[in-house]
């Protein structure tokens, strides 16, 4: 049975061969290791392999590991990025807690997380989730909604508009892989226009990882090919 460590080189490894197929520099693409329901040993054990880029989707669960780990030695080094749908209700731990935020789908969420985060913290980063796919059953902005609510959320002080995430409808070759991730690309050169200092496409996880990085993702998010098979809890 392979360890965190290994795994962890195993996917840099596998970055490193899809950037290097389509001319990329695999530094331009971030791994973030997505820990959701996996326990504090699971996340000792990559930051020992010298990893510090992790992924929470449930807000409670995720507040806990951010707090716990601001107690050790190496909070400064870790990032906290806060991947999953986002209750209206809950914004205030996410904006306290977090670094970045994935799953902004509505300006309603955008401005009570300006308005709840920290003075003392710096500005939380934000991608805009978009359905690519169009699927009623996915959260995320439609491609026409994209210009108003980055307009909105870029005029809000203390939020950073980064770039775009998505979660394309599954698909297992990679043609059609590449063109939901390349529409989501397109997407994001559109927005550049108006909003230039955008930079980040959080896009990819295990099975479409190579189509994301064709296409320009810069983070992909990878849990069980880090951390094994996930048990998921009955709440958030």
């Amino acid at each position: 049975m392979s360890s965190i460590k290994q795994n962890i080189e195993q996917v840099i490894t596998q970055i490193a061969s899809a950037a290097e197929k389509c001319g990329r520099d695999a530094d331009s693409v971030q791994l973030l290791a997505v820990s959701k329901t996996k326990p504090i040993a699971a996340i000792d054990e990559a930051i020992a392999a010298g990893h510090c880029a992790f992924g929470e989707n449930y807000v409670q669960e995720g507040v806990e590991k951010v707090q716990h780990f601001r107690t050790t030695p190496h909070a400064d080094t870790l990032v906290w990025h806060f991947i999953g749908p986002i209750q209206s209700n809950k914004t205030r731990p996410i904006a306290e807690h977090f670094d970045w935020v994935h799953s902004i789908d509505r300006v309603k969420v955008a401005r009570r997380l300006s308005e709840q985060r920290p003075s003392d913290s710096a500005p939380l980063n934000v991608l805009l989730q978009v359905n690519t796919s169009g699927e009623v059953s996915k959260s995320g902005l439609t491609f026409d909604e994209l210009a108003g609510v980055a307009a909105d959320i870029a005029s809000m002080p203390n939020l950073v508009l980064r770039g775009l995430m998505s979660i394309p409808e599954k698909a297992h070759d990679y043609d059609s892989q590449l063109t939901a991730f390349q529409s989501l690309s397109d997407a994001m050169t559109t927005l550049q226009a108006e909003h230039p200092q955008l930079d980040t496409l959080s896009m990819g996880m295990s099975g479409d990882m190579d189509a994301a990085i064709a296409a320009g993702s810069t983070i992909v998010r990878i849990g069980t090919a880090i951390f094994g098979a996930r048990d998921y809890p009955t709440n958030t």
